[in-house]
């Protein structure tokens, strides 16, 4: 990621209904053609929330992966969604009309992705310390 968040931290799971609800906002307008996306100080505000939970889940979800063998195909699967997400936050939005949307829209895709993750590794069930 950036740096700052490397490993799993000894601190509560990640709250996955706020993380979904966030994404929620971005994509929910995908479902209704009519619906307008965020946009200007929302959406900057929106970006910036979502980059932050994929600061914090994707650690957690690598960590749980690592924990399966090497041939498991939940491990190969949620360590991409995380190479994923990597990718995704070095990214820049294009400059294009609409780019900063569409560049939101894929990090919450992602962070629904790593949500799903996180939920089938079983790591909500995980308690802290461990």
């Amino acid at each position: 990621m950036t740096g700052t968040v490397e490993a799993a931290s000894d601190t509560l799971p990640p709250d996955i209904e706020t993380m979904r609800e966030a994404a929620s906002r971005l994509l929910d307008p995908d479902a209704v053609p009519e619906a307008l996306p965020p946009v200007g100080e929302e959406l900057a505000a929106l970006t910036l929330q979502i980059k932050g939970h994929l600061e914090l889940i994707a650690p957690e979800v690598r960590q749980a992966a690592t924990k399966l063998p090497k041939d498991s195909i939940p491990r190969y699967c949620a360590l991409g969604c995380v190479g994923e997400a990597r990718d995704r936050l070095r990214a820049l939005p294009s400059p294009a009309p609409g780019g900063d949307v569409a560049y939101a829209r894929r990090l919450a895709r992602v962070l629904n992705a790593l949500c799903d993750h996180f939920e089938n590794l079983g790591c909500e069930h995980r308690g802290a310390g461990q």
